[in-house]
């Protein structure tokens, strides 16, 4: 029997709407933490001297840490209490985010992320699942769309915040505008959640938590550093082996497991497993984008922090625009015509967009970004309702779960994989010739870096080189992922199921739980 101190059934708390906006505040800074980052890493590559490499690591330390703990965190909350887990992982987020600003170097900075990620992780599922300590049946579904929207506003606001900072602050100001949020929302848990808790819910499987950190941290970790190594080199070759055994370990042991932490065997479910790679793929190439563009916003075209932020909103703008207006799209054509119809518009734009030259200029990009946003929209939010719209009632938990994961996982590899193509198109590509071989390797690192020689040195030709490699990466980028955008729609076309009965229509996924990774209905 779950153990719940106050039920708002009985007795409703009359802080309950103030507890609200705290976890409002802990999820709206949750939400905006990696737009504001992408949009601060050309000015932090800069100050810090960061390497493609590097800038690769501070996205995906977290997303690697936080699809790695986001299961386990939640039942470490049932099992030892919601509020003290939700108290514990707001103040790592708080720690690691003290602990960037004040970083003095990109390895600090990585590891500050890695930090937040652990947090993050516990405060996602569990700021949802207090909910109904809180709020009555009545009251409760207003509660779970306004946290979700939450989420969802972050990422719009994540580019715009960002922006104003590092115009009017030091870099390190994108990790401290975490702080005070962090501190309100520990003071909110303290003073006015309740506790709650399940004894009776899984114990934490230590060693698949373990298989999948290392697994998928090595993956990642062979991806990002083959370009500077090489494929072929030693370490790489270990790393891409270690990557297959670990996680070759967790799908043997969750499938042989009696409560699985993750239920491989719904990937069994046709509709599960392809409505799950589509919103995977989305998530692939809207993290592999966000990485690539701010860059060239601000190194190519010349703008500043602030302008690149509101640049990147034709492209937020369409996805929560197309999410809020996907599911009476789907009622009127269903949604295997909806998920291959938005995943082709994707790859329609990012193959538009990487027709992208040093003198298309921003509108040529405004066009293309806003077309991907729409894509975005309509083929991620009917195909996580699909996933689960799919299984029975009794395993939506675990497939919500699974396709959590799966969509953080997608989202770590974007960066790392299209990063990767980018930092190895633009070394191969800029003109360093005539330069010393340390200064080379310099520039080599990345665009920013580049800039900041070309400008020491005032060579105009070198600052053209590093533009014109830098353009030339990015459209290999958008050409992949508007390659995979085009097969992801012909097989959704092809091996969707087709409209499900209105039956399997009773519960409907918030349009909000696409840009939050959370699922609203648990």
């Amino acid at each position: 029997m779950a153990t719940v101190i106050q039920t708002p059934e009985s007795r409703p708390d009359p802080r309950r709407w103030w507890a609200l906006g705290a976890l409002i505040a802990s999820m709206l800074t949750l939400g905006f933490d990696m737009t504001i980052l992408n949009v601060a890493l050309p000015t932090m590559a800069g100050d810090l001297g960061a390497t493609t490499g590097q800038q690769q690591w501070m996205a995906d330390a977290y997303v690697v840490v936080f699809a790695a703990l986001m299961l386990p965190a939640g039942l470490l909350g049932d099992r030892f209490g919601r509020r003290l887990m939700l108290i514990t992982g707001l103040g790592l987020f708080l720690a690691g985010s003290l602990v960037g600003a004040l970083a003095g170097d990109a390895h600090w900075v990585i590891a500050a992320r890695a930090f937040m990620g652990v947090g993050g992780a516990l405060v996602t599922p569990l700021a949802l699942s207090v909910l109904p300590s809180l709020f009555g049946p009545a009251e409760r579904t207003k509660a779970v769309g306004v946290i979700s929207a939450a989420s969802a506003l972050g990422m719009p606001l994540g580019p715009i915040i960002g922006g104003w900072l590092l115009n009017h602050f030091w870099w390190g100001s994108v990790f401290l505008v975490n702080v005070p949020m962090a501190a309100i929302g520990i003071a909110a848990c303290v003073l006015l959640l309740p506790e709650t808790s399940d004894p009776a819910s899984p114990k934490v499987d230590v060693l698949s938590t373990a298989l999948t950190a290392t697994g998928l941290g090595a993956l990642i970790y062979a991806i990002i550093e083959a370009p500077d190594r090489g494929w072929g080199d030693a370490p790489v070759l270990a790393a891409f082996a270690a990557a297959v055994v670990l996680l070759t370990a967790l799908v043997l042991r969750e499938r042989q497991a009696t409560r699985p932490m993750l239920d491989m065997t719904l990937l069994a479910h046709r509709g599960f497993l392809f409505n799950t790679l589509a919103a995977t793929l989305v998530m692939f190439v809207l993290s592999g984008l966000l990485f690539v563009l701010p860059p060239y916003l601000q190194a190519v075209l010349g703008h500043d922090a602030f302008g690149t932020g509101l640049r990147l909103l034709p492209m937020m703008g369409g996805l929560l625009l197309a999410a809020r207006g996907a599911q009476p799209v789907v009622a009127r054509f269903g949604p295997r015509a909806v998920v291959s119809a938005g995943l082709a518009v994707l790859a329609f734009s990012a193959l538009l967009g990487s027709r992208t030259t040093v003198d298309s200029g921003y509108g040529f990009t405004a066009l293309w970004l806003s077309v991907a946003g729409v894509g975005f929209g309509f083929s991620v939010v009917p195909a996580m309702d699909g996933a689960l719209g799919t299984l029975p009632r009794d395993r939506a938990g675990s497939g919500s779960g699974l396709l959590m994961t799966l969509r953080q996982v997608g989202a770590a590899v974007g960066i790392a994989l299209l990063g990767s193509l980018l930092a190895s198109a633009f070394r191969d590509r800029i003109d360093v010739a005539g330069l010393p071989a340390k200064l080379a390797d310099t520039v080599g690192d990345s665009v920013v870096a580049a800039h900041t020689v070309a400008r020491d040195a005032g060579s105009a030709h070198l600052a053209a080189s590093a533009n014109s490699a830098y353009v030339h990466g990015m459209d290999l980028v958008l050409l992949v992922c508007g390659i995979a955008a085009l097969v992801s729609a012909l097989l959704a076309a092809t091996c969707l199921p087709g409209p499900a009965p209105a039956a399997r229509n009773e519960s409907r996924r918030t349009p909000e739980m696409v840009t939050s990774g959370t699922d609203a209905g648990e």
